[in-house]
């Protein structure tokens, strides 16, 4: 069991916001670090500004923008195809990490210029709608009136209201109907858990101080914003404004060392203070804290959810009655101290994620349900296309798994209903496409990874991943019946590596079929292959391991499965609704209002006598009490203001639908209301007895605004006033 165990935590995917990465080794040869570097300079030829450089800039914004983009993406196919023939040929790792590096900076520079030819209309005015979003209070930053933290907010009733509903779609589109097990386990975690999985070690990101006031920024965010700065300047020449362009497109690869190089290069000082800056050094993210009073045992707040699934999995496996495939559940906050938290939602050090794990058997890895997602057609971006230049492309889901484009149905069947589930409570079809992970991207144990991503005003982010996790959890045969598949030679490993030779040997007779299947590959093309265990780094040679291959009849068969692992980020997905949905009104600027799908709307519906009128107040009641019979939230404004201005304030916190009683109501019988729409603003005329319904069924999907207008007559106007009533 304690094995079990131990593998399952360390076959945890880190998954990490994208500040929590590490910089990519840089090999020797690298030149200035204030030029943009292409491969040939790594290789050491006579550097020279970028070709694909000096074609993205200044272009004629009037041109075709497909000729504009051409220049750029047929230097990202090159340098893809480049990569491709490097890993073919073996070529050393520095120089494929090299021309790895190059094709990401390419690749970024692509999709920049593609968001920035986008039309402008199509980009939301963020500064009135987080206006918006403040004033009616969805969202604010904590502990405000005490000048506030970065990174932490506390959610409104607007805002606390719309994030459980879209919880709710969440339990009832995943955990119902998929029939998922979900658990909720403690955010507090012991320190071995995580020096297991990998995170005590390696979750980190570069910070540097403020060498008088302590304060402390995040390196490659401090870097950037200086460079901006600097290349905003009318003096900065053109030809040092493409040195600064090059050092920011390469910022993800650079080390420690060389991040501090550039820091002392462009004379970089505190923002805020103009002090000088410490180095840069790694600063793990995980809040640490000590569990107990006597301080001795310490721990982190859970920087993911998903830990806990693991680590109850032998229970859950018997909850299944020892049933693959099977899948479990967890929504939760999670907690990353980031540096320097930005972008609202998107960055903080308090999130709620909602992380599922399916498991399933390695030889089986087919969805039963697939084909009620195959003619699903999604955009898709694939590596292939990454690398290639090419754009993100529509494909039917199905065509996707057969073409090999998606690795398995299992895969594809999460993918689809990830999609249906963003679409419905909000994302916008046309702002949604799933990326693939590059080969660089992906950790050596995952067989395929899509990210979910929004185009939102800060460009395309991730809101959703989904990894196959392939082998890496997998406990094969040879661990279930003790019999290592790794012949290690005990000599020359202890020859080698002296003292630290026990953890390589224990390394390898925890390793799974499908591991060491990859290894013997390298093995027998390259002479060696690496292992990393306990943070380090060993080269075993031909002559230190064998693989050893036989048949053994097994009675009992013991697999740790195969994982499915799609994590969401609900601040992430809340953010991207508020964009998609933020709407001005035609002919009235200052009338704003959030077009949320009634599903996951705050209150399904307003309540509005037409005014202060005492008759009304009887059906007002009336209908409050039904509602919250039919389980329709609801907010009542029975204010003084006029009926027009009441249905804007409840128009901007996005009540999908609103009962106005007016004399018509009162004088006549049977009594109706009107009940109006939001997005469209048209009226119906409806029984008073059965709006209640009506609602419930727009708000669960049951029916929709075009079929209650085919049943229902159009409000035109009021037919008696309030003089009808007395003349009565």
């Amino acid at each position: 069991m304690l094995l079990l165990l131990r593998r399952a935590t360390s076959a945890l995917r880190i998954y990490t916001q994208p500040s929590a990465r590490r910089a990519t080794p840089q090999p020797p040869c690298t030149p200035p670090l204030s030029s943009l570097l292409s491969l040939s300079a790594c290789l050491g030829k006579k550097h020279k500004k970028s070709r694909w450089l000096e074609l993205s800039e200044g272009q004629n914004m009037d041109g075709n923008v497909e000729e504009i983009l051409a220049p750029l993406r047929q230097a990202v196919k090159e340098q893809g195809e480049l990569v491709r023939k490097m890993k073919a040929e073996n070529a050393p790792d520095v120089d494929v990490t090299r021309a790895v590096a190059e094709l990401k900076a390419r690749k970024r520079m692509l999709e920049a210029k593609e968001l920035d030819l986008q039309p402008k209309d199509d980009i939301v005015d963020r500064t009135k709608m987080e206006d918006t979003l403040k004033r009616r209070f969805f969202y604010d930053q904590a502990f405000a009136i005490y000048g506030g933290v970065s990174g932490l907010y506390d959610f409104g009733p607007v805002g606390c209201a719309l994030k459980n509903n879209i919880l709710q779609v969440w339990r009832q589109h995943f955990i119902q109907e998929e029939q998922i097990l979900e658990i909720d386990c403690t955010m507090l975690t012991p320190e071995p858990v995580l020096k297991t999985s990998g995170h005590v070690d390696k979750f980190a990101d570069y910070m540097v101080k403020d060498v008088k006031n302590g304060e402390c920024f995040r390196a490659d965010h401090l870097l950037k914003a200086h460079l901006q700065k600097l290349m905003s300047d009318k003096k900065c020449t053109a030809e040092k404004k493409n040195e600064m362009e090059g050092v920011i497109t390469q910022m993800d690869n650079y080390t420690q060392q060389e991040l501090a190089d550039l820091f002392v290069q462009y004379n970089v000082k505190s923002p805020s203070t103009g002090n000088d800056l410490t180095p840069p050094i790694s600063f793990n993210l995980m809040f640490q804290t000590s569990i107990g009073p006597g301080g001795n045992m310490p721990g982190y707040l859970r920087p993911e959810t998903a830990q806990g699934i693991f680590l109850n999995f032998k229970r859950l496996l018997e909850f299944n009655q020892g049933k693959l495939p099977f899948a479990a559940a967890q929504i939760g906050n999670s907690f990353r101290n980031e540096i320097s938290p930005r972008s609202g939602l998107i960055r903080v050090r308090e999130f709620t994620m909602a992380e599922i794990e399916h498991f399933v058997d390695p030889n089986e890895k087919v969805h039963s349900k697939f084909s009620n997602v195959a003619d699903l057609e999604i955009l898709l971006y694939s590596s292939k296309a990454q690398t290639s230049g090419q754009s993100a492309q529509i494909m039917r889901l199905g065509d996707a798994v057969e073409q090999g484009v998606i690795n398995n149905s299992v895969l594809g069947y999460f993918i689809g209903r990830i999609y249906l589930y963003l679409i419905k409570v909000g994302v916008a079809k046309d702002k949604l496409r799933f990326r693939q992970h590059m080969d660089n991207e992906m950790a050596h144990y995952a067989c395929d990874c899509w990210d979910a991503e929004t185009k939102t005003s800060y460009g395309w982010i991730e809101i959703v991943g989904c990894a196959d996790r392939s082998c890496y959890d997998l406990l094969c045969h040879a661990r279930a019946t003790r019999v290592p598949l790794f012949e290690p030679n005990k000599g020359a490993i202890g020859k080698a590596y002296k003292k630290e030779a026990k953890l390589v040997m224990e390394f390898l007779a925890a390793c799974d079929e499908c591991y060491i299947t990859d290894q013997e590959k390298l093995l027998s093309e390259n002479g060696e292959f690496t292992v990393e265990t306990d943070g380090k780094t060993f080269k075993l040679t031909k002559d230190m391991v064998n693989i050893k291959r036989f048949q053994k009849t097994l009675h009992v068969e013991d697999v740790v499965p195969n994982v499915i692992e799609p994590s969401f980020g609900i601040g992430r997905i809340m953010y991207s609704i508020f964009e998609h949905t933020f709407r001005i009104r035609e002919g009235d600027e200052q009338r704003t209002f959030f077009s949320f799908p009634a599903t996951v709307a705050p209150y399904k519906c307003s309540v509005l006598p037409l005014s202060q009128n005492q008759e009304f107040m009887p059906f007002v009641r009336e209908l409050s009490e039904a509602l919250t019979k039919n389980g329709v939230s609801h907010k009542v404004d029975d204010s003084s203001g006029s009926i027009g201005r009441r249905y804007a304030r409840t128009d901007e916190i996005g009540v999908a639908f609103g009962i106005t009683i007016d004399f018509d109501t009162v004088n006549k019988t049977p009594h109706t209301a009107t009940l109006r729409d939001r997005d469209s603003m048209r009226q119906i005329r409806a029984e008073v007895l059965e709006l209640p319904e009506i609602i419930r069924d727009l708000a669960n999907g049951v029916t929709t605004w075009a079929e209650v207008e085919g049943k229902y007559p159009i409000f035109e106007g009021q037919e008696t006033s309030k003089k009808d009533t007395v003349e009565e």
